[in-house]
């Protein structure tokens, strides 16, 4: 449930109350009563035949005007009904504190009730509790200040805290939540966007990238080449240290996310570029599979491609760059010097490409079942 659906089923449950205290402050409490009452069940009258719906939380308020006020009038005491508001307050900061702090999300629950079908990942869930603990924190001061206003303040100060105060402090709460909202908007406007897949590669939305960086549940594409010379050895790049994910180990020398509205050919041809300074003419498609680690998931089209002339790496994106022979690979697998997915794909690359020659001792030398790769044109 978002802020403007919080605002439309709660706040009207408040009406009542404030009619209430309007019209005491005019005829008196008796007569206020009466008002208020017939506020309540006129405005559920019309929430039932316009939105089809029984409103539960005005009835709740209504309700309570008539237990409370009744109690109030029956014992010539007015404290009883003062703490009315003071009693949805708690009510709704015990459902509040559940969602917050518990598994069980009764708004979040809510929210589903209302909106249908629509679904929520992980990242909208971790800022729907953001604001529900704001609005937490919201809810029990203003309750705090009703039960204390009751005992301790006078009846136009009690009228200000239970009425005015609510709407001023929601006030608060919803340009807190409208700057946060701009700023994030802004913040993320200036990133990459990278496209969310299920999988099978089909398009589900749309993410930043710091978002699929943090969150395992967003699936998004990246490419990957495999560069291999005549001699049979495997291009690697070593990542530079101050890389976010496995800084400063050897890795496949081309690998990057797929941009929003870009193919993977596109992004394939993009990535070869920046990262080894080539005008990619010939590549293969290699495999295709779903890796998870410990900050994302993604889907990777992996390439290979046999290349023997000069390459120019981008020292902007990759600290050193240099052919490995298989057995140096085979040698130092397990011991950290390779990222956990070149490892991952290198054992594919064993199984698909490379068949270990006879006679030839510890050389490091290999032969490639087949250099006829040609490049997917879809």
């Amino acid at each position: 449930m978002n802020r403007k659906d919080l605002l439309k089923r709660f706040l009207p449950g408040f009406l009542p109350l404030f009619v209430f205290i309007a019209a005491d402050e005019i005829w008196g409490t008796k007569v206020g009563l009466i008002v208020a009452v017939v506020f309540g069940v006129g405005q559920l009258i019309f929430t039932l035949i316009k939105e089809k719906r029984l409103d539960r939380f005005t009835l709740l308020d209504t309700l309570l005007i008539v237990l409370l006020g009744g109690i109030s009038l029956a014992f010539d005491n007015d404290i009883f009904f003062k703490l009315k508001p003071g009693f949805i307050g708690a009510i709704l900061c015990i459902i509040l504190a559940i969602s917050v702090f518990t598994p069980a999300n009764i708004m979040f629950a809510m929210s589903k009730r209302y909106m249908g079908d629509v679904k929520f990942n992980k990242a909208q869930e971790k800022q729907m509790k953001q604001s529900l603990l704001l609005m937490f924190v919201i809810f029990s001061l203003h309750t705090a200040l009703v039960i204390y206003s009751a005992f301790y303040m006078s009846k136009e100060a009690w009228a200000f805290i239970s009425g005015g105060l609510f709407y001023i402090l929601f006030g608060v709460y919803a340009v807190i939540e409208f700057v946060r909202a701009k700023l994030k908007k802004k913040k993320m406007l200036s990133e990459e966007w990278v496209p969310l897949v299920d999988k099978q590669g089909k398009i589900i939305g749309q993410a930043p990238r710091s978002a699929v960086h943090k969150d395992k549940s967003l699936l998004h594409p990246v490419v990957h080449l495999h560069v291999i010379n005549k001699n049979g050895k495997i291009l690697l790049q070593k990542r530079p240290v101050n890389k976010f994910i496995q800084p400063g180990k050897w890795d496949t020398p081309v690998g990057g996310h797929v941009s929003v509205n870009e193919t993977i050919e596109q992004a394939l041809r993009r990535e070869v570029q920046e990262e080894i300074g080539i005008v990619l003419t010939n590549a293969n498609p290699f495999a295709q599979y779903i890796w998870t680690s410990d900050v994302e998931s993604e889907l990777v089209f992996s390439y290979i491609t046999f290349y023997d002339k000069p390459l120019f790496p981008n020292k902007n994106e990759l600290d050193e760059s240099k052919f490995w022979t298989l057995t140096e690979i085979s040698q130092n697998l397990g011991r950290g010097i390779f990222t956990p997915n070149f490892e991952h794909e290198f054992k594919m690359l064993q199984e698909k490409i490379f068949k270990p020659q006879p006679n030839i001792k510890s050389k490091g030398k290999s032969k490639v079942q087949n250099k006829k790769w040609i490049m997917n044109k879809k």
